[in-house]
């Protein structure tokens, strides 16, 4: 039994999370639940509290640890989806684990996007979700003006610049077809 544990203590820093919990990579989130529930109950540290082996309650807690850890990245939705890229690229065996880092590097992506979707002031937000519906309406000018507002709160906001790129190419081409001869700066 103890030679068994050590043997799968140190087979897990091979195994990604799916191996751990002895599931296929399209596992729905309840197999995901059940699985760590099963594996739980056989390698939880406190079922081996009163053994004197200290080697057998390091190889359970460290089993229990990565079964665990494998369950809090696979339960949810975004860290599991960038699990499931990072072990899918060549640089697998350096991302079989979930770090801290990966964690900072998730957050601050969906953050990067949040601002760049949305700005970073309430202002800045404010004029351009006021653009987006004029750019709807097809109100350019409108549109133009709401965005030169937005860039005046957030003057390094790349997809506020984007925006005011495409509603001025869309009056430029109001201008040349004739449909607004007067226009003030």
């Amino acid at each position: 039994m103890a030679q068994a544990l050590a043997q799968l203590a140190d087979a897990l820093d091979a195994q990604d999370y799916f191996q751990v919990l002895q599931l296929p990579q399209t596992a729905s989130t309840s197999e995901i639940k059940r699985a760590f529930y099963r594996d739980s109950r056989v390698y939880h540290p406190d079922r081996v509290f009163h053994l004197p082996d200290g080697e057998v309650k390091g190889n359970i807690g460290a089993i229990y640890k990565r079964i665990t850890e494998a369950y809090y990245v696979l339960r949810d939705d975004a860290k599991r989806k960038k699990y499931l890229v990072d072990i899918s690229g060549p640089e697998r065996a350096t991302r079989l684990r979930y770090t801290e880092a990966t964690e900072a590097e998730l957050k601050a992506e969906a953050k990067k996007v949040v601002e760049e979707e949305f700005g970073t002031t309430p202002k800045g937000r404010q004029f351009f979700k006021a653009a987006l519906q004029e750019i709807e309406r097809q109100q350019w000018q409108a549109a133009e003006r709401s965005l030169k507002s937005a860039i005046m709160y957030e003057s390094g906001n790349a997809k506020f610049k984007e925006k005011l790129a495409q509603v001025q190419a869309r009056l430029e081409e109001q201008r040349k077809t004739g449909g607004d001869s007067f226009r003030i700066k």
